[in-house]
């Protein structure tokens, strides 16, 4: 190896954010292992690199000993003075042992290390990168689809969009830009593992926070989403400034910030209602659109009693009991409902 070597390296380093001292100790780490492997040896061996012109020095690593009783590992007093005559019983003492042809070897290794460092790198960048974006929206591009996954260029890393982890019915193809919610990033051996989604409810919440700066600014709080992706969500908003709507201001003016959110779902239907600390209200707030006529609620067992109008009953449970069940999700409460001809009869 050469200064040329290690200019290379510097620039490596530096464009890559390592280290140089984490590269070199890499490099002579593994250059032990070579030639030990090369040379067949049980020495102590220590592989030192010159930072400036790249040569590379084996030296064999013995111990001072009165008695010599293994000549890889000692050596004797005696001989150690002859070498130099400060060296004390106990000192170690390197030796150098420095094969003519293990340049090459060398050169090879210190290649592989270099590669194996620089996609160490690589990984732990992206991972840093992506792990800071957990719980956030990035947009991605499909790439492919095999099987029932898919696979979506994010840029620097693809990531998998697992079945359970899409929009039901939703179709993906080749070139799409979809936005995905990052749901978890893990550190594995093979990378950064990116779990992301269609169908998190954090979706829903960060495709609003874009849309309607009075959540961007803190004036609006989402307070809690229930959705079943695909097909319905309802959020309840809320807000301390007695001046806003924070229903209105998500629905926005002719409802373009809520159609641009629900465009990006592909249709998916998204009720808006105000949050409320009183059960009794937020829970009438949760049901709509349908319309209650009395509310009843058990505190201990968390349920609530709920009346609506005869004609309103189907709207209040909606198609397969969707739209109570996403009102139960939404509040917290078990909600039980009536029609009033139920009630009287």
């Amino acid at each position: 190896m050469n200064s040329e070597f290690i200019e290379a390296l510097n620039q490596i380093c530096k464009n890559k954010g390592i280290a140089p001292d984490i590269m070199f100790e890499a490099i002579e780490a593994a250059l032990v292992s070579a030639y030990k492997k090369n040379y067949g040896t049980s020495q102590n061996v220590k592989v030192t690199m010159d930072h400036e012109t790249g040569d590379v020095r084996v030296f064999a690593q013995k111990v001072v000993v009165d008695n010599v009783y293994n000549n890889l590992l000692e050596i004797s007093f005696e001989d150690a003075l002859k070498i130099n005559k400060k060296y004390q019983i106990g000192d170690i003492i390197d030796i150098e042992v420095t094969p003519k042809i293990f340049g090459r070897i060398a050169a090879q290794n210190a290649k592989q290390v270099v590669i194996q460092r620089i996609r160490e790198a690589e990984r732990n960048i992206i991972y840093e990168d992506f792990l800071r974006k957990e719980s956030e929206v990035v947009t991605g591009i499909v790439e492919r689809i095999e099987k029932k996954n898919v696979l979506i260029d994010l840029g620097k890393t693809e990531a998998t969009l697992i079945p359970n982890e899409q929009i039901p019915n939703e179709t993906y193809n080749h070139g799409d830009r979809i936005k995905v919610y990052i749901v978890e990033v893990k550190k594995t051996t093979k990378g950064p593992q990116i779990l992301i989604s269609r169908s998190h409810p954090g979706l829903v919440k960060r495709l609003f926070e874009i849309e309607v700066p009075e959540i961007q600014q803190g004036i609006v709080e989402i307070r809690s989403i229930s959705r079943e992706a695909g097909s319905r969500t309802k959020m309840a908003v809320f807000t301390k400034d007695p001046n806003i709507d924070p229903v209105g201001s998500c629905v926005g003016y002719k409802g373009t910030r809520v159609q641009a959110v629900v465009n990006e779902l592909r249709g998916e239907k998204i009720d808006i209602v105000k949050w409320s600390s009183k059960p009794q209200e937020f829970i009438v707030n949760a049901l709509s659109p349908a319309k209650v006529i009395n509310i009843e609620i058990d505190e201990k067992e968390k349920i609530a009693k709920v009346i609506v109008p005869d004609y309103q009953l189907s709207l209040a449970i909606g198609k397969e009991g969707q739209n109570v069940r996403l009102a139960a999700k939404l509040t917290g409460w078990k909600i039980d409902i009536k029609s009033e001809s139920m009630v009287e009869g």
